[in-house]
């Protein structure tokens, strides 16, 4: 008992001491950053990139002595910053169980942003073991003779790999991309092995980068096989929450309804980032002066938004036709047939957000463009009265120019005659600007007074 309570406190010890060790690297290695980019030199960008490896590989090192535990306790303490760089630094091998040690917002969070897995884990496949989902690593035929599962997952298989895993399991494995060429109407059929296959999109929404991505799936015996071209955050939160809660999963059609859920609950959250950054752009375009430079950059952001929207509508509207298709075949129990019901009414609530969000953006591109016409009416009629201040000095120009002046002026000198000439020019210019003023500003006091009126 005593021992037990002297090791937490040196447990406690270890972790600070640990935790300390990242957070000095990562301050060491943003201090040396900035002043290498404030240095003028030669080849800037490649010391700054040696620079910039040299922290990241101490930090990989570091992270290499702790065990998953310690590694998920730092990622936690630390700040979202400062934990994304960290969680680049995990070998991709110990990713999954770190995954499985941090809270759940930790986790979608860093779910979303490692790359994708590497080739040596493009096929997994998962049984259950004690109500959970179990991860087994295939390599060859004879790893799949030792599993009984309910879920094999391809990421960016090969033709050769897809081949002989339908000729294991005597069905047939469509490449994701080829799907997409068919029409709508055969994405979601029964074949003749009565093997249902489906070909959905799911959304990848990184920074920078928002797409939807296609995904085979095929169910078979009770086995979902599921085939794409790249790792999708969905699918990998998904594995870990039925691997971390019991019971979360009995055969290959809850996985497959668990996607299709986790897919919908991922459009959400990206609809919510939609929303913050309208609300940011809002400020910009209702604020007092909008330059064009700004209108540019907003219309560019507003742009990505439209985009995105677009793609989540199509995103939610494809896995309403597929669960449709689950549904009218009769292929789900009782159960599931509830899970279904309640993903489509989680999906008939987003079409009301997308429609919003919609309606947003136009009327924030109408507001960003009718700014950039402001402007532009601005500098016509800047240009407008200095043309109207010019015309009378013209006028005159052109009379001073005419040899009737030369005889009026006979006898004067020539200095004084035209020296009073443009004197003369100015003070014209100098009236017509100030009268235009005048008639402008008295103009904007009638509206003003006829506004207070009105709501008087």
């Amino acid at each position: 008992m005593t021992e037990t309570a002297n090791q937490r406190p040196h447990a406690q010890n270890l972790f600070e001491q640990h935790l300390s060790e990242v957070q000095l690297l990562l301050a060491r290695q943003r201090r040396v950053e900035a002043l290498i980019q404030k240095q003028d030199m030669p080849r800037h960008d490649l010391v700054e990139g040696l620079v910039h490896r040299q922290h990241l590989v101490e930090l990989h090192n570091l992270l290499l002595r702790l065990s998953a535990g310690e590694i998920a306790r730092v990622l936690e303490a630390l700040p979202e910053e400062d934990r994304l760089v960290a969680w680049q630094e995990v070998e991709e091998s110990r990713c999954e169980l770190v995954l499985e040690l941090v809270s759940d917002d930790v986790r979608a969070e860093l779910v979303e942003t490692r790359p994708a897995s590497s080739a040596r884990n493009m096929l997994s496949a998962f049984e259950l073991k004690n109500g959970r989902l179990s991860q087994v690593r295939i390599g060859s035929r004879a790893d799949l003779a030792n599993v009984n599962p309910i879920w094999v997952d391809l990421v960016a298989p090969t033709a050769s790999v897809r081949a002989w895993v339908g000729e294991f399991f005597e069905l047939y494995l469509p490449d994701p991309e080829d799907v997409t060429d068919i029409e709508e109407s055969a994405r979601f059929y029964i074949d003749d092995n009565d093997a249902v296959h489906l070909s959905s999109d799911f959304l990848l929404d990184k920074q920078g980068d928002s797409r939807n991505v296609a995904v085979a799936f095929v169910l078979h015996r009770n086995i979902l096989f599921s085939v794409r071209n790249e790792e999708l955050p969905v699918f990998r939160l998904q594995r870990l929450r039925a691997r971390t809660q019991p019971g979360y999963v009995s055969d290959g059609k809850d996985v497959l309804l668990d996607l299709y859920g986790a897919d919908v609950e991922y459009s959400a959250d990206a609809l919510e980032d939609i929303y913050a950054e309208l609300e940011r752009i809002g400020r910009q375009v209702l604020s007092p002066q909008v330059t064009d430079d700004a209108a540019a950059e907003i219309l560019a952001e507003i742009a990505k938004g439209e985009d995105l929207n677009g793609r989540i509508r199509r995103n939610v509207l494809d896995t309403r036709r597929a669960l449709s298709f689950l549904m009218r075949g009769r292929l789900l129990s009782g159960e599931q047939h509830d899970d279904a019901r309640q993903i489509l009414r989680d999906i008939e609530s987003l079409d009301g957000h997308t429609s919003f969000l919609f309606n947003k953006i136009n009327f924030l591109m109408d507001a960003t463009v009718g700014f950039i016409n402001i402007n532009q009416n601005k500098r016509v009629s800047k240009l407008t009265a200095i043309s109207v201040v010019f015309v009378p000095i013209n006028i005159i120009a052109g009379i001073g120019g005419m040899s009737e002046f030369s005889m009026m002026t006979a006898g004067i000198p020539w200095p004084v005659s035209y020296g009073a000439f443009v004197a003369a020019m100015g003070l014209l210019g100098f009236g017509t600007y100030h009268a235009l003023r005048y008639f402008e500003d008295r103009k904007a006091r009638q509206s003003l007074l006829a506004y207070r009126r009105r709501e008087g």
